[in-house]
């Protein structure tokens, strides 16, 4: 199976490993994944992005593959406001004054976060599941049963049964986790394999612990990220430019037409359904993601509202 090639940059927090394609001086984009998930979820994304002529960044976060903390006294911290922090101190690491931000679950919920608190970087955003910001106070809210059921994990991961798991079978908590996000993704042995390498990270079991505790008020957030932790409290609005994707086999998050959380972009704003896509949408429906990268950069400010449309199924390759 294609793996993608990585280099390393440092930051004042970690040494990132991260992958790289298409012309230096090109719109720089960061595609960023989620969790139980690395890089190649942007196989297809990425080298489609690039003969656009897209700077493609595609970085481990922290806790992943090969990339590291520097320091040992660092606290492995999973929450919102790191993972947001980290793709703009990427930036800074690489010299990218602004680029556009896309992901899908942990990475979707890094760009809305950058988005939010430092929209001067960020000239536009592609989340899956629209706006991804935490809302802490909100964490004994109850969702309904059935939905619950499919976050069993954040639940699992309060406890300490939950990290032995972790640490004794990572792969097969990810393969639970894929089939219930994902009931329409056909993917083979090799492909969570390939996954799997990237939870071989020392740090992975602590950053996605601290993940589920600090965010259902287990565990305390960071010292380093209080401040913008406070301002993610207020549920800020992302100004940007903005193209929000739901897949119609999301086993997780049902597919909305976008209207539930638009007092939450005050930006320029369109919504897509895309037929037949899970939670791993830049993985099941690549031509999908690369197509809403290529669009938010086109989104004018003014006599654009959100509305929804739906996406025949993308072919593998771009199409």
């Amino acid at each position: 199976m294609t793996r993608m090639a990585v280099r390393h940059v440092q930051t004042d927090v970690l040494d990132v490993a991260y992958h790289e394609d298409g012309p230096v001086d090109g719109p720089p984009v960061l595609l960023l994944h989620g969790f139980p998930y690395d890089i190649h979820s942007y196989v297809d994304v990425a080298p489609a992005l690039a003969a656009s002529g897209h700077r493609v960044i595609v970085p481990y976060l922290r806790g992943h593959g090969p990339t590291r903390f520097r320091a040992r006294d660092t606290p492995r911290s999973g929450q919102q406001a790191a993972l947001g922090a980290d793709a703009v101190a990427l930036m800074d690491a690489l010299g990218v004054d602004r680029a556009v931000l896309a992901g899908y679950d942990w990475g979707g919920r890094a760009a809305c976060v950058a988005a939010a608190l430092h929209p001067e970087r960020v000239s536009g955003i592609v989340s899956v599941n629209s706006y991804l910001i935490q809302d802490l106070s909100s964490a004994d809210h109850p969702l309904r049963p059935d939905l619950e059921a499919g976050f069993w994990y954040f639940f699992y991961f309060l406890t300490e049964r939950g990290r032995a798991g972790l640490t004794a079978d990572a792969r097969g908590i990810a393969e639970v986790i894929w089939r219930r996000n994902s009931p329409k993704w056909t993917f083979g042995p090799g492909e969570l394999d390939r996954a799997a390498e990237a939870f071989a990270n020392p740090d992975y079991v602590d950053v996605v612990l601290h993940s589920y505790r600090h965010r259902l008020g287990h565990a305390p957030g960071a010292p380093a990220y209080a401040r913008a932790e406070a301002a993610l409290a207020g549920r800020p609005a992302i100004t940007v430019p903005a193209v929000t994707l739901d897949g119609t086999a999301d086993g997780n998050f049902p597919p909305t037409d976008g209207g539930p959380s638009a007092a939450h972009f005050t930006g320029p704003r369109v919504h897509h359904r895309v037929a037949d896509a899970g939670h791993n949408l830049p993985r099941e429906a690549p031509g999908a993601f690369a197509d809403a990268v290529r669009e938010v950069g086109s989104l004018n400010v003014t006599g654009l509202s959100s509305f929804r449309r739906d996406f025949a199924k993308p072919s593998p390759d771009g199409g």
